[in-house]
């Protein structure tokens, strides 16, 4: 499974990085390390729907405050 996250400007300012974080401590604790690609890109081109967010593909909008229950719907439900 193939997970990016957006790095650009204004993901950044929405709180791209505890994003990126939080994932990474979850993917960790899960250990999912080998299932789980997690990955950074710049402006995915929904700047106004940030932090933006694909799994496999498919767009998601998520915050520092919803990474936990998007990682428990999205990622964990589908590996």
């Amino acid at each position: 499974m193939k997970v990016t996250v957006c790095i650009g400007s204004s993901c950044h300012v929405k709180g791209s990085r505890p994003v990126v974080e939080q994932l990474q401590a979850l993917i960790a604790r899960e250990n999912l390390e080998d299932r789980i690609e997690l990955g950074g890109t710049f402006c995915m081109g929904k700047c106004q729907q940030g932090v933006c967010v694909t799994v496999d593909g498919e767009f998601h909008s998520v915050s520092p405050e919803t990474v936990s229950t998007f990682f428990e719907n999205e990622i964990k439900a589908r590996v």
